[in-house]
């Protein structure tokens, strides 16, 4: 298999010289095979300041909202779906909110709500903002790859529901916040919806003018849900490149250029994830997961957004290293694996 033979055809050259020869002699065709056997639709490898790796290739793709998959060149200017990698952005602003003041992870949601009073019972008055971080409110919710579209799926309805936030708070309590992670697509919703209530401004003015331009992101795009809002959770568009920037800021402690644009505690607070999934070895907060990926006989930490279909920004700071993957696997469970064997292999190279 083509994945177990690339640590093997990369070191006997080195990333360095696999780059010269897949750019310099246009000799594309070890990561052309890879990228078509996961139908990977890009490929990005940066390590210690400059990129050792940038893949592209043609494949099917069918960006959210949209009714048919298309043909697509992909390349380095073209967007490509974030999905779930949007959550991961959504906490970098709510990061800076915290800095500025405008908003204390220690408050309660309901406070946000005053409309929702009636739902101050049955311990939900005990979920605050970094219960949301952390995807450990302890409410209700189903969104899995199978039900994906259908009413057995709690995401479906922030993608019809303009006013989601009685649908999310309603949830049954099924544990106490704090103690137990469960994926909620509605955390992310909530916290951009707390965002805009204290910054008076939309999440486009936001995520444009605090974080993409400072990092000389100009060309993105943020798709609505049926209601015209922003899809906080998922509708996030950008080309590989500009993505891995984002995974650049991360090890960059927050900083881009001499800028501080994300505080410098948030992004240390995002390396020390608070919530173990099930019973790991993955770990998540702040809107990041977290995992160990083994080096030179070490297991390093490696934190990373992840969306839908293959979509990752892995960033492994001990390495200096940024990995971005994007593809077109949506609902399915078949590309993570391969993705994190892919990874594996990479840091083994390097």
């Amino acid at each position: 298999m083509l994945l177990r033979a690339l640590p093997a055809l990369l070191l006997a050259g080195g990333w360095s010289a696999l780059h010269e020869r897949a750019h310099a002699a246009l000799d594309t065709s070890l990561i052309e095979r890879a990228a078509a056997e996961a139908d990977l639709h890009s490929v990005l490898v940066w390590q210690g300041g400059r990129m050792l790796l940038e893949h592209y290739r043609r494949s099917k793709d069918k960006p959210v909202g949209d009714w048919f998959a298309r043909e697509v060149t992909f390349g380095p200017d073209v967007l490509h779906d974030m999905r779930s990698i949007s959550k991961s952005v959504v906490a970098l602003l709510v990061g800076q909110a915290v800095a500025r003041g405008e908003i204390d992870s220690a408050t309660p949601v309901l406070d946000f709500y005053p409309a929702l009073a009636d739902l101050r019972r049955s311990g939900r008055e005990g979920i605050r903002v970094s219960h949301l971080l952390d995807m450990a409110s302890g409410l209700a919710w189903s969104e899995t790859a199978a039900t994906y579209g259908s009413s057995a799926n709690d995401e479906t309805r922030l993608w019809w529901d303009a006013s989601p936030a009685r649908y999310i708070l309603d949830r049954a309590l099924v544990a106490a916040p704090g103690t137990v992670w469960n994926y909620n697509g509605g955390h992310t919703v909530l916290l951009a919806d707390i965002l805009v209530q204290r910054s008076g401004r939309g999440l486009l003015d936001l995520v444009r003018n605090d974080l993409l331009e400072p990092l000389g992101i100009t060309h993105w795009e943020w798709r609505s849900g049926a209601h015209g809002q922003p899809l906080a959770y998922a509708g996030l568009r950008l080309a590989p490149p500009d993505l891995l920037r984002l995974g650049r800021l991360m090890l960059g402690g927050g900083a881009w250029q001499g800028r501080q644009v994300v505080p410098a505690a948030w992004v240390a607070a995002t390396l020390q994830p608070s919530m173990t999934i099930g019973k790991g070895p993955l770990r998540y907060g702040h809107h990041w997961w977290a995992g160990q990926v083994e080096h030179a006989g070490r297991s390093l930490l490696w934190i990373a957004g992840l969306g839908n279909g293959g979509q990752r920004l892995v960033v492994v700071p001990e390495l200096d290293l940024v990995v971005v993957f994007t593809a077109g696997a949506y609902n399915s469970e078949r590309i993570g694996p391969i993705e994190g064997a892919l990874l594996r292999q990479i840091v083994a190279a390097l």
